[in-house]
């Protein structure tokens, strides 16, 4: 075991410790065994999560063996927020930053409170000089709100504000950060700036090249984590739009994307079409794009980028019709099995899912849902149920009856009348079909949310598939 009079080449504390902060530190702490890496968080509950051994607070895979292989040597776990800073020569500040529910700005602007509050316990606590690194993502010159309040600190002590915003994928996060694509490091443009971010690229050296980590001044970097995942979520609405295009006329989106994706200039990632983006990112990234495209009178250029959550609330709504239309203009007491939950594969992530958006307008048809996802808690579902769709058990009664969590695919499917698949789980492309065809109700539908399985296969076991972009032989005499 480490102790506290060891020395460390570095002493680093990262306040929050959720989707980026945990990943992040464990990752850093496995690659600079010297330099010392505490995560802090105010949930004791979320602590001890992170410090058991087999029961993380998040599912990424790989993360587990990354968190053994440091905790205790390197990398541990606190709520002593005040301790730990007052260690640190770097603290990242990676705290949620929801898209606001009420006041100026709601619905688009992100909130920014807990970066506040983390400035201000950094200033009211520490003791020496600090390095501050904005981990979170937020609006642009949102570090200027944090040195402003950093220098009303009585002490005296200098604080250098950093930008380092992440660029993970969940369920694939632990290969990003081992090997990502850039680390970006933003700081103001002074001596003491660039000296700092010297700092923080001596620590990502030690296993990314350095003509991977780029420097730029604060408000660049700030702006270009908004940026990429407008660019991203723009590219999945471009594919969705086109998908109801295919529908419509025959043309199947699978071949269109690939073809379209064989361009250079294009390339083939996100051409995926599907029930839309979910995640905590594309949306309230997009969302604060707008808003501040609107702050500083661009409305054409907000307008253009609102366009892409439009998109994507029509992707998931024409889903939902297309259940509804295709079994009759009725699901009104007839079971539906859900599979996936998560807003994308292995992840327990169920924040802004596309399923949810599914499975609220089943209810609002009074169908019997059968929600199968093997790495989501109930918990979470009726969570995030409640606080992004506003369905819950007060107000919505009989919920429990209506939506029941079944333990497998199996057990989801067993008399149901349709299966709709909303995660691209592996596990459902490989399910004994046939064995469930026989358990379902008949006609027995397969709505595929995700274009994962074998669509003329599983109509020859005798289902009848609807996917997205792709034609309805039952439409069409001339495919």
């Amino acid at each position: 075991m480490s102790t506290d009079n060891e020395q460390w080449d570095l002493k680093i504390c990262c306040m929050g410790a959720g989707y980026v902060g945990g990943p992040t530190m464990a990752v850093v702490a496995k690659m600079c065994p010297k330099i010392r890496v505490c995560v802090c968080d105010l949930s004791q509950k979320q602590i001890d999560a992170w410090n058991t051994d087999d029961a993380l607070p998040i599912y990424e895979p790989g993360l587990l063996e990354v968190v053994l292989e440091s905790r205790g040597r390197n990398l541990f776990f606190s709520t002593d927020i005040a301790g730990e800073i007052q260690k640190a020569d770097i603290i990242f500040i990676s705290v949620n930053t929801p898209t606001k529910t009420q006041g100026i700005g709601a619905g688009r602007a992100a909130n920014i409170k807990n970066c506040e509050l983390c400035a201000r316990t950094i200033a009211e606590v520490s003791t020496s000089d600090k390095i501050v690194v904005e981990k979170s993502t937020v609006p642009v010159r949102t570090a200027e709100a944090i040195t402003r309040v950093l220098k009303c600190n009585d002490k005296g002590l200098n604080f250098q504000v950093l930008s380092n915003p992440e660029f993970l994928a969940e369920g694939t996060a632990i290969g990003d950060l081992l090997k990502p694509d850039r680390v970006l490091i933003g700081g103001q443009q002074s001596e003491a700036g660039l000296k700092a971010a010297e700092t923080l690229v001596s620590v990502y050296a030690n296993w990314v090249p350095r003509e991977q980590i780029l420097t730029t001044n604060l408000w660049s970097s700030e702006l270009s984590k908004l940026v990429a995942n407008a660019f991203l979520a723009q590219r999945v609405s471009s594919i969705n739009s086109i998908s109801a295009l295919c529908e419509a006329t025959g043309a199947n989106v699978s071949e269109i994307s690939r073809a379209v994706g064989m361009d250079a200039r294009i390339g083939k990632r996100f051409l995926n079409a599907s029930v839309g983006f979910g995640g905590s990112c594309f949306q309230k990234d997009i969302l604060n794009l707008v808003y501040l495209c609107e702050t500083y009178g661009l409305d054409e250029c907000a307008q253009y980028w609102n366009q892409v959550i439009l998109m994507n609330d029509y992707q998931k709504k024409r889903f939902s019709e297309k259940v509804v239309a295709k079994m009759f203009n009725t699901v009104t007491g007839k079971k539906i099995a859900i599979l996936g939950f998560a807003f994308k594969k292995d992840t327990g992530d169920v924040r802004e899912t596309p399923s949810m958006f599914v499975v609220r307008d089943l209810i609002q048809e009074q169908a019997k849902i059968h929600v199968y996802d093997p790495e989501v808690k109930r918990e979470d579902m009726w969570t995030e149920m409640n606080y992004t769709c506003g369905v819950n058990h007060d107000n919505t009664p009989g919920l429990d009856e209506a939506v029941v969590t079944s333990p497998d695919a199996y057990s989801a499917a067993d008399g149901s009348h349709a299966l709709c698949i909303l995660t691209e789980w592996d596990e459902f492309k490989t399910l004994d079909y046939e064995r469930i065809f026989k358990s379902m109700a008949k006609p027995a539908f397969i709505f595929d949310g995700r274009n994962i399985v074998d669509h003329e296969k599983l109509r020859g076991i005798g289902f009848e598939v609807h996917a997205i972009g792709k034609p309805d032989p039952l439409a069409f005499d001339d495919l």
